[in-house]
């Protein structure tokens, strides 16, 4: 095979495995969509395609700049001082690794980790998968508690 080919051929199977991780972010109104995980996955996907054999350390070097992408996300201002957008963070590192996983020709695993991905990141969203989401058991639990009395006061 021609390795240009080659190359391109794993950078278009990283594009959409993570384009379609990152339509489910959009569907769920996260700060970022299938636009900003598909640039992710494509160029992990074409740094690992191209560097991995004369320069592994570049790998690591996507890793490390997923995880400011992931930060930017994090620590964004907000008024009300609560955290917010740690999922879509992980989702963000777990593409660059669709990615990476790509761009090494492993197009079955790479195939594979998205799907669990968005198997993760729906467990709550449908009916059939909400038994794997921990806020569901959660839950389920404190619904299965008694309620106590409410506390009588003596008025004397």
């Amino acid at each position: 095979m021609n390795p240009d080919l080659e190359v391109v051929t794993r950078i278009v199977v990283g594009f959409g495995l993570t384009f379609a991780v990152g339509f489910e972010r959009d569907l769920r109104g996260a700060s970022a969509g299938d636009r900003t995980f598909a640039i992710i996955g494509s160029a992990a996907a074409a740094v690992t395609a191209v560097a991995s054999g004369p320069s592994p350390q570049a790998i690591a070097g996507v890793i490390t700049g997923i995880g400011f992408v992931g930060a930017g996300i994090v620590f964004r201002p907000d008024k009300s001082g609560t955290v917010k957008g740690v999922t879509t963070a992980a989702t963000l590192f777990a593409c660059a690794a669709v990615g990476v996983v790509a761009g090494f020709g492993r197009f079955l695993s790479a195939a594979v980790l998205a799907a669990l991905i968005v198997v993760a990141l729906e467990a709550r969203h449908l009916r059939f998968l909400r038994f794997l989401d921990g806020e569901w058991w959660y839950q389920k639990r404190i619904a299965s508690r008694p309620v106590p009395p409410p506390e009588r006061r003596d008025e004397s």
